[in-house]
């Protein structure tokens, strides 16, 4: 079953998007979020304070008091959020097909992602060498 906090509706991933991208990162109130999305479409402050307090619930978000209002921080970045929404439907799959659909998302990788992989593949290697008491292989 995918992780509820990993599948993100297109509002949700727009407030998420709008709180990953704040440079204070000292969290937002609903008002901050909803003026923030307002230069994209129209939405009301209950539908903004809904989609957050759904947010919080699933643990994407955390919450705090300011005063009259809530600040929601965020407690995952783009990318674990991403790795968490492509590893939870490759979980349901057994190790072939997992390998399967790995190698296809990487057929049309550039150089530059190529190379990210390979050092990420190393990384692993050496990382579960040393958990193995065991030297990575060349």
């Amino acid at each position: 079953m995918p992780n509820s906090r990993s599948s993100l509706g297109s509002l949700e991933r727009s407030v998420m998007d709008v709180i990953w991208d704040d440079p204070a990162a000292k969290g937002l109130t609903v008002r901050e979020v909803l003026d923030r999305l307002q230069t994209k479409r129209p939405l009301a402050y209950t539908t903004v304070m809904t989609v957050l307090s759904r947010l919080a619930e699933k643990g994407t978000l955390e919450r705090t008091r300011d005063g009259r209002a809530w600040r929601y921080r965020t407690t995952t970045t783009r990318q674990q959020l991403t790795a968490e929404a492509m590893r939870d439907p490759l979980g349901e799959l057994d190790q072939e097909q997992r390998t399967s659909a790995i190698l296809h998302f990487i057929e049309d990788a550039t150089e530059d992602e190529l190379a990210s992989l390979r050092a990420a593949l190393d990384a692993v290697e050496v990382r579960a060498a040393g958990e193995h008491g065991a030297t990575p292989s060349s």
